[in-house]
């Protein structure tokens, strides 16, 4: 069966720069270093097919990462236009993740995300915010302000802005494995090997 023609991808300079270095970075998860390949492929106009068999990834797999990026593109060159990197970085790691599991669902959505992370780049006075710098306590306000959601609290948005939108359940869950590891480490082994 046929499939149909690639979604063109607009991915800017500092998009790509920003990709390379995820990408290349040792730390990134091997998830994110595919997925930011498939992007970086797809913005040199190569089809999902070229891509699958470079990557070795499923049709499908392409296809998703391509369309995702496609719709967070007006969001991602809003956070850009900032011109502060770290915001865009974050922006591109949250949409390189996997969508929330089943479980408890997601309070916010990734829009959601995106539009407090773009309101925190803008200068709180450009917005009618009498203050010279943002605290999470006003970024929260003025987001229910504007209707980006109907509550927010300032540790949830001080997470947003250090990045741990994603990670925050599981890291005491990764803490409490690695204490157990390490305190394993210095126990004798009880089968002498």
């Amino acid at each position: 069966m046929p499939h149909r023609r690639a979604i063109p991808l607009n991915v800017s300079e500092q998009q790509q720069d920003t990709l390379q270095r995820l990408v290349y970075r040792e730390t990134s998860p091997q998830r994110l270093v595919r997925r930011g390949k498939i992007i970086l492929i797809a913005a040199t106009g190569a089809s999902n097919t070229q891509i699958t068999q470079d990557l070795h990834v499923d049709h499908e797999t392409v296809r998703l990462w391509r369309e995702r990026w496609r719709t967070a593109e007006s969001r991602l060159q809003a956070i850009e236009a900032t011109g502060k990197q770290k915001p865009l970085s974050q922006a591109i790691e949250v949409l390189l993740t996997d969508e929330q599991r089943p479980g408890a669902p997601s309070l916010f959505t990734f829009e959601q995300f995106m539009q407090v992370m773009a309101l925190a780049c803008q200068k709180p006075i450009s917005v009618d915010v009498p203050v010279s710098t943002w605290t999470p306590r006003e970024l929260a306000d003025e987001a229910i302000k504007r209707g980006i959601v109907k509550t927010i609290s300032p540790r949830t948005v001080e997470r947003f802005l250090k990045g741990e939108r994603f990670t925050a359940p599981s890291q005491a869950l990764l803490a409490d494995s690695a204490s157990r590891r390490s305190s394993r480490i210095g126990q004798a082994d009880p089968h002498g090997v």
